[in-house]
């Protein structure tokens, strides 16, 4: 309901799982907390129960036999821009120029290579409530993969809320397939057990085109989050998970770093044209919302994470998944050292 007491359109209805708890200590989380969250996230799947294998809790699988997911990153050529950041009224735009800045799609995609593209698509939202990646940053990521020659594009994510509902009420599932894309619901047909072999978790059900792909292109949105502080490049791996993951929740930080290190991506593409300052990472009040029309791209998911905690007011150091993504050597929060563009604004 608005204020006043009419029907606001942009309600979906309640919301599984409670996101509006206290961010806690990044270094630990007691367990009465993290279940707080709800255990509906278990609803990535519908009703199929996939899971995964945490360290602390003595499985003997047999992890030797289980498939890895490869190292996606692409060499960087001597002299390339790091990271850029465009600032301009049309999200296609400051797709094109941010890409253009760090080489081109072709620095990143060569032909006939297999591309998986992976929005934040968990929740029955409207783009306004940005909730879900902007479906025009997505669908202009897919255009430029497919015109650098990729022989096949996925679309891809385990959304938290009814998977249909959120692909569609997003509008990145007509988006994405209107630029060439092939969407991969998230049903049990889609996922496959791969070794994780992280300090958290052990084994993970994944969407199998990242077990396939050549190439992955993480497509995050700017979020607030009310355990993990923020919700940017690095949590939105937890969308290439099946199972329950409010069992993470647990420890949060940890296993955003573990399924970070797995993917290893080639390119990010941080979407901040509308950012979630409050009641995320669900959202729905379009008072949450600030519009920046901002897109920021890059290879280091640390130092994209660090500027995109900058927009939501947060200083880097004080978010614990980017302070142990720097202990694990996947990127720096010092992003104005690397070779930086800024354009436009």
């Amino acid at each position: 309901m608005t204020t006043d007491g009419r029907p606001n359109p942009y309600e979906c209805g309640p919301v599984q799982g409670n996101h509006t708890a206290p961010p806690p200590d990044y270094s630990g989380m007691d367990r009465r907390g993290a279940l707080r969250v709800g255990v509906t996230t278990a609803m990535a799947v519908g009703s199929v129960a996939l899971g995964f294998a945490l360290r602390d809790r003595g499985s003997h699988k047999n992890t030797r036999a289980l498939p890895t997911i490869k190292d996606h990153r692409a060499d960087k050529p001597a002299g390339a821009t790091d990271m850029a950041i465009v600032r301009g009224s049309d999200p296609a735009t400051n797709v094109r120029k941010a890409i253009e800045a760090l080489g081109g799609m072709g620095r990143f995609v060569r032909h006939g290579e297999r591309v998986v593209v992976k929005p934040n698509i968990g929740w029955n939202r409207l783009p306004e409530q940005a909730a879900n990646t902007n479906p025009d940053v997505v669908a202009e990521v897919v255009r430029l993969v497919v015109a650098a020659g990729a022989g096949k594009v996925w679309m891809t994510d385990a959304s938290v809320n009814t998977p249909e509902q959120c692909f569609a009420r997003s509008g990145i599932e007509k988006a994405a397939k209107a630029a060439g894309a092939t969407v991969v619901r998230p049903d049990a047909s889609a996922f496959r057990e791969v070794n994780v072999s992280g300090k958290l978790l052990r084994t993970g059900d994944v969407l199998f085109p990242f077990i396939e792909a050549d190439r992955v292109i993480n497509i995050p949105i700017v979020k607030q989050h009310g355990l993990s502080l923020a919700s940017m490049a690095l949590k939105n791996w937890y969308g290439v998970l099946g199972g329950q993951r409010v069992k993470l929740h647990q420890n949060i930080h940890l296993s955003i770093i573990d399924l970070a290190a797995m993917v290893k991506p080639t390119l990010t593409i941080l979407d901040a044209t509308r950012i979630l300052l409050a009641n995320g990472p669900t959202g729905g009040s379009l008072a949450d919302v600030k519009q920046l029309d901002t897109v920021a791209a890059g290879t280091d998911e640390v130092a994209l994470d660090a500027f995109g905690a900058t927009l939501l007011g947060l200083n880097p150091n004080d978010v614990g998944f980017i302070v142990e993504g720097m202990k694990a050597g996947l990127g720096t929060p010092q992003w104005h050292n690397l070779k930086t563009v800024e354009l436009g604004g």
